[in-house]
């Protein structure tokens, strides 16, 4: 598809009142913010107007399903189903996230997803478990989480094909430390989280070479004054410019607070917004299952249907929001927009190394998004084609 959209874009870290981007295929082969008074560039009059702000389109670091199917159902229809659910809602780049599963099954959803890789239908695999604190299994079966061991590690990667690019862990496990540096040496992303790590231990990992935090604050042992822990090892690292933290910045997961707290004292350089989304995202209320769990989801929250314990309801079981849910919800709690953003765009394309990806410029692949004057999507565009309707 060859053509030229115009009007106000987020360029950088500024939102320009009137932009002519011009994409010829797959790409975009220039961004030009237009001056008054100045001779217009050729193609400007007949470009298309946008009638919103264009921004680049949402990178998901961080997701298990949506629209009703999850990559843990182990099926290739519906792990393509979930992915173009949430390409159709702004996260047009994405990495597919399993929860903890056996051995075999973990096995059969690796190399499954990594035919969805090929095929460029994710960006990737996330692999949240087995190797969790049990003490802060949340939604993962308690029964089948584990130490970890080279071998089961190698048979992973192997059958990943080089798409396994996030593997989040308890450093505090036995060889869990170990575990960070096989990951890193393979070039997959070591991301703590699902833990009960000491404030020492997490930054043994990051010495290590782990530099993801897994759904900072969610799964971790609360941030105490005396005793810090996880999550102030981890912001702090993060400060630093040694770790990203992701954050589920969807009201449910995270107070609104929480979320403009963290983002000034990191910065948003070093926050990615994900969804965590599981199979209700874009459907609604009612019952799921989650690697084998069985949630329930009411009042667009998902909690596991039972603890392991007894406790009803269960621990909260993924989110049902997607990234461009709480990228809006993020600028109604009074962040500007280009910083609210950034933390969906830039900062995981970096941290995924795709670096065509979260920003509009030259050279870029043409997936962009369409908000209006709340922030949502009107519409969305990805590999220079615009998706069907059905958005937020």
């Amino acid at each position: 598809m060859n053509l030229t959209l115009r009007g106000p874009a987020l360029v950088d870290d500024a939102v320009l009142p009137d932009v002519l981007v011009q994409v010829d295929g797959e790409h975009l082969t220039s961004v030009t913010p237009l001056v008054d008074g100045a001779p217009l560039p050729p193609g400007a009059g007949g470009a298309e107007p946008v009638g919103g702000t264009m921004v680049p389109a949402y990178v998901d670091l961080h997701c298990h399903g949506g629209g009703g199917t999850a990559f843990t159902d182990l099926r290739d229809d519906a792990a393509a189903a979930a992915a173009e659910h949430h390409h159709a809602r702004g996260s047009t780049s994405l990495l597919a996230s399993l929860v903890t599963m056996s051995p075999r099954d973990l096995e059969r959803g690796v190399a499954m997803l990594a035919e969805l890789a090929d095929d460029g239908l994710v960006d990737g695999i996330h692999l949240e478990g087995p190797w969790l604190a049990a003490a802060r299994c949340g939604a993962h079966d308690p029964a089948l989480l584990r130490d970890p061991s080279l071998g089961e590690v190698e048979r992973l990667i192997a059958l990943g094909r080089g798409h396994i690019r996030q593997v989040t862990l308890a450093p505090e496990r036995t060889d869990g430390l170990e575990l960070v540096r096989w990951l890193t040496a393979a070039g997959i992303h070591a991301a703590v989280g699902h833990t009960t790590a000491t404030y020492p231990q997490v930054g043994e990992a990051v010495a290590a070479g782990a530099d993801l935090a897994t759904h900072l604050f969610n799964g971790m042992d609360p941030w105490h004054h005396r005793k810090p822990g996880a999550v102030a090892a981890l912001m702090r690292s993060a400060a630093r410019g040694d770790v990203t933290v992701e954050l589920i910045a969807d009201g449910v997961h995270l107070a609104d607070d929480t979320v403009r707290t963290v983002l000034d004292l990191v910065g948003a350089d070093h926050v990615a917004f994900v969804s965590d989304a599981m199979a209700a995202a874009g459907v609604g209320d009612g019952a799921y299952v989650l690697g084998g769990l069985e949630v329930v989801v009411t009042g667009g929250v998902a909690r596991l249907a039972r603890d392991p314990d007894g406790t009803v309801p269960g621990s909260i079981a993924g989110g049902t929001s997607h990234v461009a849910d709480i990228v809006a919800r993020t600028v109604a709690s009074g962040v500007p927009l280009p910083y609210a953003v950034r933390p969906a765009t830039r900062t995981p394309a970096r941290v995924l190394g795709l670096a065509d990806r979260g920003r509009l410029e030259a050279g870029a692949r043409a997936d962009l998004l369409v908000l209006g004057a709340d922030a949502r999507p009107t519409r969305v565009m990805r590999r220079g084609r615009w998706l069907g309707t059905g958005l937020i």
